[in-house]
């Protein structure tokens, strides 16, 4: 924990301004420090953390778009209280325009823990929101995902853990907090989160697997190790739902090739990886969150190929890394001019087949055992799959037999050319 500052008032809060560099350009994210004092001007509530947003909202012709809602240089924490045996306790802040975020804290005879966080965006902000189809304050409720901290405990975390709600991821890092302080002075006694502690995942995500250098050669290899085999990553699946209705099905395996630096293979396991998004009548997006550094978006279109024919198809794909111990975006790529896995609206699409989606010249996404399905889902089952070019095998027959063809009557000829050899080597000249 970073030294504490004195103060004359009964709050306050200090702004460390940090820029952060991603590929995109130069993202600006503040910490905020937050350290409410009871009645006796002592320190019964003390925070210090940093955090952002990434946000998917409707624009207004219709496509879902990702934006990034980062701390302003300008922070109140209106609202914040101490709290007691009989009433929780608040730790709120507001920036930016119009955004808050709280988070309620209770506590028994010996823990005390986060009980729900509540973020409100304000799409009014054309700076983060320019184009979003609904104005106004957006407040989503979610429930704090961490365990218990014993009384007289700081809770600190360093390295970055977010979780999603809705159309909201939200990121945190370098986390200090303590609630219902004693004495007025925060204690010297921390509880790591799981990502601080030895025995967590490392640095590295644990979904990345086989990462390789140009070379082949694994990433830190021992001197007499080969390399490994590059392996396909497992196949998940994945949903969405609109009220109580199935809206979107997905069973595709997903492989990131990121060349920016280091070239890494990164695997997306299906087993921690939560998927949200949103269904409409012309757009559908697809979020995946691999529950730890790596975000993917694929957002579906519908076009008229007559006046009477609809069609859907893939038409923008996103990936954002980031970096597992502060989370800073490490690379954020976006190619919004596809125009494949297309299929009749009603029916689904497949590819069993390996595919691979350009993102840009530092990101691809490879595609394993796809089996999609963004509208008119009935019954939580994929419709009539529509195959790619690459599965279908009957243009292998034509292939064969000509080829075959073309063999026999290569044999015929060399055949029918020896016979007339032979047959002129009979005869002799009188």
């Amino acid at each position: 924990m970073g030294p504490r500052r004195s103060a004359a008032s009964s709050c306050h809060r200090l702004l460390l301004p940090l820029l952060l560099l991603g590929v995109s350009g130069f993202f600006q994210s503040y910490a905020v420090e937050v350290d409410i004092k009871d009645a006796s001007n002592a320190t019964c509530l003390y925070a210090d953390w940093m955090m952002r947003f990434l946000i998917t909202y409707e624009s207004n012709n219709g496509d879902y778009k990702t934006t990034t809602l980062n701390l302003s240089s300008s922070v109140t924490h209106n609202g914040s209280v101490c709290g007691n045996d009989t009433q929780a306790a608040l730790l709120a802040v507001q920036f930016g325009e119009g955004h808050s975020w709280s988070m309620n804290i209770t506590k028994n005879n010996e823990t005390y823990q986060g009980d729900f966080i509540t973020l409100t965006y304000n799409t009014n902000d054309t700076a983060v929101f320019p184009d979003a189809k609904r104005k106004g304050p957006v407040t989503v409720l979610v429930k704090d995902p961490l365990h218990p901290v014993q009384l007289n405990t700081v809770f600190v975390c360093h390295n970055s853990y977010f979780f999603e709600a809705e159309n909201i991821t939200q990121i945190f890092w370098n986390v200090t907090v303590q609630a219902f302080v004693q004495n007025g002075t925060v204690s010297k006694k921390e509880s790591r989160c799981p990502a601080d502690r030895p025995t967590s995942a490392p640095t590295i995500p644990p979904t990345i697997a086989n990462v390789t250098t140009a070379s082949t050669t694994t990433l830190s290899p021992a001197p007499t190790s080969a390399p490994k085999p590059v392996e396909n990553p497992d196949t998940g699946n994945y949903s969405l739902k609109s009220g109580n209705k199935t809206c979107f099905l997905a069973t595709v395996g997903l492989q990131l090739n990121v060349t920016q630096n280091k070239p890494l293979l990164i695997n997306i396991n299906p087993k921690t990886t939560v998927a949200d998004g949103a269904c409409g009548n012309t757009t559908a997006t697809l979020k995946l969150n691999d529950g730890n550094s790596t975000l993917i978006g694929f957002t579906f279109a519908v076009k008229n190929t007559s006046a009477s024919v609809q069609k859907f198809y893939l038409r923008e794909v996103n990936v954002t890394l980031l970096n597992h111990l502060n989370g800073s975006v490490i690379s954020s790529a976006d190619n919004s001019n596809f125009s494949k896995w297309d299929a009749f609206l009603g029916s689904s699409y497949m590819c069993r087949k390996e595919q691979t989606l350009q993102i840009n010249e530092d990101v691809q996404v490879h595609t394993f055992n796809l089996w999609i399905q963004p509208f008119l889902v009935e019954a939580n089952k994929f419709a009539t799959a529509q195959e790619c070019s690459l599965d279908d095998d009957s243009i292998l027959i034509p292939i064969v037999v000509g080829a075959a063809l073309a063999v026999l009557i290569a044999i015929i000829v060399v055949a029918y050319i020896i016979g007339r050899r032979k047959s002129y080597a009979g005869y002799q000249t009188l």
